[in-house]
């Protein structure tokens, strides 16, 4: 089987998470994931990350902490899927370069969008966090 490593942003502004919805054709299609993409050979996991930020949303972004790491396994891949902090650089907003939309979405309303099976721990870590906050 295929295993892939992938990296992915979390990326918050006034209280809401950046989320990215796949286009409907493909692998995992129209689904709702954290925006970034799969490790290229001999590339690190954050400048990764830059980079699939850049292509995929058009944004320049500071790429902080390891926020969670989760293994998944899909029926045609396995999945190890790498979640880092980022920040967006001032004045850059995300646009759909590579997906079919994006999204500001508050932590607690994540869990109610269809997301890829790998990103389900990590709504609900966020929205756990977002419960403690309150």
């Amino acid at each position: 089987m295929k295993r892939v490593l992938v990296v992915a942003a979390v990326i918050e502004r006034n209280g809401k998470v950046l989320v990215s919805l796949r286009r409907p054709k493909g692998e995992r299609a129209s689904l709702w994931e954290f925006p970034g993409g799969k490790v290229e050979q001999g590339e690190g996991e954050r400048a990764a990350l830059a980079r699939e930020l850049r292509e995929e949303l058009g944004v320049r972004a500071a790429i902080g902490e390891e926020y969670a790491r989760v293994d998944h396994l899909y029926p045609d891949l396995q999945v190890e899927l790498a979640l880092f902090r980022c920040a967006l650089h001032t004045g850059e907003e995300p646009k759909p370069l590579a997906c079919e939309e994006v999204r500001w979405v508050s932590r607690r309303d994540l869990p109610g969008l269809p997301f890829c099976e790998a990103d389900i721990p990590v709504l609900t870590r966020l929205a756990e966090e977002d419960d403690a906050r309150r």
